[in-house]
């Protein structure tokens, strides 16, 4: 199913994107100019920062192309309603419930707060911490119309828009939350901004994202299904994001990569897609015992190794700012 939505996908590439139109940009972390290449994919190049090593696509489509291509490409159409829909349910548990538990740990014991969910989906995620914390207000920020609505009809508050489009709500939301997006986004630093400027004082910001320097990544290179422009075009790595996050004047809380599926995807490209990775990666994958490669995935992600990475970060109060 992933290689018949990648396919898709390829197609879309060579029917909506106009290589002449793409934009070079700076490194998306830390504005450096200078980057090298490091391999190409459907067309599009991928560059590696000199400066702080975040990996990215360079020239990449603007921020119109890609909103076009989410909303109406038949490859986002196949994803909906072919990939994501029927295991939604087994994604619920699976990752959603899991997601807001950990969420609800941050503000457990808070009283009548304003939580948001930027690119809500769904709105699983919400749906599962509002059954945990059901006393707040919560807004799912979706720009898709048909997502939207299915946010309303599960009685959710809706902001039909990206969250660089809204104007109003500054200094309002106690936490926000943005799950595997900031890989998508034309340009990450404007999506901090804003997320920054809505948050009050005080107020968190928990946000996922992949890492250029996961395990999986690292050694698929271009191999990995996680390369899939346009979709996935910044690849930061665990200290780019936090400076990010940092030069918009968040503070870092916690920074982790607790990845679940890193040796999981070497092993399904290595035995299933034919990739060759040397005789060391290919005894693991096909002669190790179960236990052995559970210990090589927990050894990926308290190593801060996975290329799923979780950051916790929180805007300071005025008093903190002045150092009062």
């Amino acid at each position: 199913m992933l290689d018949r939505y990648l396919a898709l996908v390829r197609q879309d590439v060579d029917i909506l994107f106009d290589q002449k139109g793409f934009v070079r940009t700076a490194c998306p972390a830390c504005g450096e100019a200078e980057a090298t290449l490091r391999f190409r994919k459907n067309n599009f190049s991928y560059v590696m920062c000199s400066a702080c090593a975040t990996l990215y696509a360079n020239p990449r489509p603007d921020f119109d192309m890609l909103e076009k291509f989410y909303a109406s490409s038949p490859s986002s159409e196949f994803w909906v309603k072919e990939f994501f829909m029927p295991v939604a349910e087994v994604r619920r548990d699976k990752i959603f419930r899991p997601r807001a538990e950990y969420a609800s740990s941050i503000v457990r014991g808070r009283k009548d707060l304003l939580i948001g969910d930027i690119g809500a989906g769904f709105g699983l995620f919400l749906e599962e911490l509002r059954k945990i914390l059901p006393d707040h207000r919560y807004v799912a920020i979706e720009p898709s119309p048909d997502m939207a609505e299915i946010c309303r009809k599960k009685n959710l508050e809706v902001k039909e828009s990206c969250v660089e489009m809204i104007s109003e709500m500054k200094c309002s939301f106690d936490f926000l939350t943005a799950f595997e997006l900031l890989e998508h986004l034309f340009d990450p630093r404007v999506f901090m901004v804003k997320t920054f400027e809505l948050l009050k004082p005080g107020g968190f910001f928990l946000f996922t994202t992949l890492n250029a320097n996961g395990f999986d990544i690292l050694l698929l290179d271009e191999k990995s299904k996680s390369v899939t422009p346009p979709h996935h075009i910044n690849f930061f790595t665990l200290e780019s994001v936090q400076k990010l996050a940092e030069l918009v004047g968040f503070e870092i809380v916690k920074a982790e990569t607790p990845g679940q599926l890193d040796w999981d995807i070497v092993e399904g490209a290595i035995k299933d897609d034919g990739v060759v990775l040397g005789r060391f990666w290919d005894h693991i994958a096909r002669n190790a015992s179960v236990d052995c490669k559970k210990q090589l995935q927990a050894w990926i992600a308290d190593n801060k190794l996975s290329s799923h990475m979780r950051i916790l970060a929180r805007k300071p109060v005025l008093e903190e700012v002045q150092g009062v």
